[in-house]
């Protein structure tokens, strides 16, 4: 429970806000009676009816001390509030505390991700801000409703996570289409594949998630085991895959950086 204080999600319907509101309410961090959402219509959808629906922002950040801000980056000039008294945290792509701050009249603001992992409370959601203990906590409990969360050195770094951690399944999917598109174009039934790769990623998921080794140790461990994975690890590795990784996550965070406008 985040002290009694009543929390607005701005943008609360849509893939990302809508995912956050959820693991808020599963998790009861956020009770449905101290919870307002705001949407451009102002529809409830499946939204408990303990919870404020609006369809005018400036109400929900009137009545909210804490307010989220999970609007697309590109809409952002278009929201019109005044949340000087609220703690502000943005999970919106590229938009900087500066500007937040200076378009709302925040001065607490806090620069955020996270994911529809939230959804399933499995998001990562990095933070940053100049906050208080308080509002720290406050922030650490709110996005850790949704997964784990950690606070980082700055901004860049929400950056880098937002290119990295934000488009689940995104990059895993990726890796995952190009196992299964292996096994068929070598005569597995392409449904097999598809089942063995989601099963293998979901195996993979939780022992990495559970187990100490990092990703690193565990492929040193099979490298110096030496038996067929090493061999397709080395192959991988001399291939250049760390290379191919970087320029794909390079890119996405260029365009992390420019999407604001």
């Amino acid at each position: 429970m985040t002290d009694g204080m009543t929390v607005g999600v701005i943008g609360g319907t849509g893939m990302l806000g809508r995912s956050m509101v959820t693991a808020f309410l599963d998790s009861g961090v956020v009770p449905p009676g101290a919870l307002w959402v705001a949407n451009r219509s102002g529809a409830r959808g499946d939204l408990p009816e303990a919870v404020q629906v609006t369809a005018d922002a400036q109400a929900l950040a009137a009545a909210c001390e804490v307010v989220i801000l999970s609007v697309p980056p590109a809409l952002f000039e278009a929201l019109r509030i005044d949340a000087s008294g609220a703690l502000v945290i943005s999970v919106m792509a590229g938009v900087s505390r500066a500007r937040i701050a200076e378009h709302t009249g925040a001065t607490r603001v806090v620069r955020a991700m996270s994911s529809p992992a939230a959804a399933r409370r499995l998001a990562f959601s990095p933070w940053c801000g100049e906050v208080s203990t308080d509002d720290g906590t406050r922030v650490t409990e709110l996005l850790g409703a949704c997964g784990k969360a950690a606070e980082v050195a700055d901004e860049s770094q929400i950056e880098i996570f937002t290119a990295m951690t934000g488009p689940v399944p995104g990059f895993v999917a990726q890796f995952a289409a190009a196992m299964a598109d292996y096994a068929a174009r070598r005569g597995v039934a392409p449904e097999v594949a598809d089942m063995a790769v989601r099963q293998l990623f979901l195996a993979s998921g939780e022992m990495l998630a559970q187990e100490a080794p990092t990703p690193q140790q565990h492929v040193q461990e099979m490298v110096d085991y030496a038996g067929t994975t090493a061999a397709g690890l080395l192959a991988l590795q001399d291939a250049g895959l760390q290379g191919v990784v970087d320029r794909g996550l390079d890119a996405a965070v260029a365009r992390t950086r420019e999407i604001a406008g």
